[in-house]
């Protein structure tokens, strides 16, 4: 098994006509937090997309655990240990919460349990029993997260888990990937949130334009923090 989770380079992407991403670079050590910083429509969602092959075109290099995935199809990237949520979240409104959980397919060994589960997520086993229609917005985000932990996948792509949810929830969400990261899960946190997303990363890759233009480490915040004022408008 390869230490590098995630091998990133020359990543090219298009949606139809369109040429959306410019030689992407990045890599992710196993058990790391990164995350991919920008304004909208720089990219950063797309380059998750691209990552598990839902572009309509891509070129370049994706390794995942040492295995190049250029070419495969999106099942089998999965298959390899992916686990990604989306930023429209994509639970199934007509059923519970638990039946949501209950549905999704193992992917590897190693999938949390129920009772692991509603132990990071007590809301969700309060609203075990609730349509997805009934959830607010922050439970249906943990519901969509809570669903890829129970296949088995330790490299979690998150797309804009805290958008548009109150700060209650945002910092309830900060502890549940401190958390996975102590668990060993490799995550790539795209975010609009930098003060949500500052503490938790080790790296933080700026994307602008399609393309990766500023790699700042943990320690390096600091010294850099107008740099990514320039950069994020915040």
């Amino acid at each position: 098994m390869s230490t590098m989770a995630l091998e990133v380079k020359d990543l090219e992407s298009w949606y139809g006509e369109s040429h959306i991403l410019h030689g992407v670079n990045f890599a992710v050590r196993d058990g790391e937090v990164v995350t991919l910083l920008g304004r909208n429509g720089a990219g950063r969602s797309t380059i998750l997309k691209t990552i598990l092959g839902l572009t309509s075109k891509r070129t370049g290099s994706v390794q995942v655990y040492g295995t190049q995935t250029i070419s495969m199809p999106t099942y089998k990237i999965a298959r390899l240990g992916v686990g990604f949520c989306p930023e429209e979240r994509g639970i199934f409104a007509s059923l519970s919460t638990e039946e949501n959980l209950l549905l999704l397919p193992e992917i590897a060994p190693g999938g949390m349990g129920l009772d692991e589960i509603y132990e990071m997520f007590p809301n969700l086993y309060e609203r075990r029993n609730s349509p997805g229609t009934r959830l607010s917005g922050g439970e249906q985000q943990m519901l969509a997260m809570a669903r890829i932990l129970r296949t088995g996948a330790k490299l979690l792509l998150l797309d804009e888990i805290t958008e548009g949810l109150a700060p209650v929830i945002v910092q309830k969400l900060g502890e549940v990937v401190t958390s996975l990261r102590n668990k060993g899960f490799t995550i790539v946190l795209v975010e609009q949130n930098f003060r949500f997303a500052a503490p938790l990363a080790d790296r933080h890759y700026v994307v602008e334009h399609g393309s990766v233009v500023e790699v700042v480490n943990q320690s390096e915040l600091a010294e850099k923090a107008t740099l990514l004022n320039e950069y994020l408008g915040v």
